[in-house]
């Protein structure tokens, strides 16, 4: 049965399975009203998280025509059932621009790109092509593009006498947006602030500086005042604020991490290679036994720290035979 997380408004968390993923569950949340409801964000577009979500939203007597959808940035594990769950008369809600950066990849832009970023990085050819059909990602992404209200900082929306304003929170992806509930002192924080483990921060198509986005975010939610957050994955809490310090401690250490790795390589290290030489929390795994999908994040993670010290000026960037290549400055 759905979990009632809060009585005034009524929330339910919904956790929705995410099979072969160390995430494990997505928490989705129902916030049922009189005359309609909202629902914030889905699970993966696969037969499990379809089911899981159904089954849930049918015992808690939810009526999909008269329930809107809010999807917080642009993951597949957070949009991916859009057009199985969402009714005609539904309203979906999602942050401008993340909702292009959705389009791209669904027509298929945005990967071939990626692809080509990380192969110049040093990512190796066959693992690229092993995750075109193993990336959870892409593979569970919604089936076709979805009709939008595209939302941007500080845009406002009511379900019935629910005011729900919207916080543009870019790092996580491009568009992250978080959803506040003003008068009830209530943040729903999508994957920009998560409890017991640290959002993946990727360098982005187009983003100069994902990280120092990520950051700058991270203090703008500071500006609210917050009662009771709600994340996209594991335990909701009431401390967000001492999880913000949390989180910038950590990629400060991550950032000084970097930098050591990169002093013991004068010759300069491929973003690949700096990923690999890491320490990573994969309970215990060598490099060598990392899944692909989780060598994938590790060196998007890298590359997004490896961007906020080429703009600190404390690296630099270089080519050697085609591949890109980072030492100290």
């Amino acid at each position: 049965m759905p979990e009632l997380f809060y009585q005034k408004p009524e929330i339910y968390r919904i956790l929705v399975p995410l099979p072969e993923n160390p995430l494990k569950t997505l928490n989705s949340y129902l916030i049922k009203s009189e005359n309609r409801n909202l629902l914030i964000d889905t699970g993966f577009n696969r037969p499990e998280c379809y089911e899981a979500l159904i089954e849930n939203l049918k015992k808690l007597n939810v009526d999909m025509e008269k329930t809107d959808i809010f999807l917080t940035h642009l993951h597949s594990d957070h949009t991916g059932l859009i057009n199985k769950i969402a009714h005609e008369n539904s309203k979906i809600y999602i942050g401008k621009t993340d909702y292009e950066y959705i389009v791209e990849n669904l027509k298929g832009l945005n990967w071939k790109e990626s692809e080509k970023r990380f192969a110049s990085e040093g990512f190796p050819y066959e693992i690229i092509e092993r995750l075109r059909k193993t990336n959870q990602a892409r593979i569970f992404a919604p089936d076709g593009i979805f009709e939008s209200i595209s939302l941007e900082d500080g845009d406002k929306f009511n379900i019935d006498k629910l005011e729900f304003t919207v916080i543009l929170t870019p790092g996580h992806t491009p568009g992250h947006t978080c959803l506040y509930l003003e008068k009830e002192k209530l943040l729903f924080s999508g994957d920009h602030i998560l409890f017991d483990i640290t959002p993946n921060i990727t360098a982005w198509l187009k983003v100069k500086d994902s990280l120092r986005d990520y950051i700058s975010s991270l203090e703008k939610i500071k500006r609210f005042e917050i009662k009771k957050t709600f994340p996209g994955h594991r335990t909701p809490s009431e401390d967000i604020y001492n999880r913000i310090d949390e989180i910038v401690e950590h990629h400060k250490s991550r950032l000084l991490d970097t930098l050591e790795v990169i002093k013991e390589h004068s010759n300069g290290l491929t973003a690949y290679e700096i990923a690999s030489l890491m320490k990573w929390n994969m309970r215990g795994k060598s490099w060598s036994e990392f899944p692909d999908n989780q060598k994938w994040f590790a060196v998007g993670e890298t590359l997004s720290h490896l961007d906020f010290l080429i703009n600190e000026n404390k690296i630099v960037k270089f080519k050697s035979d085609d591949i890109y290549k980072y030492k100290l400055k």
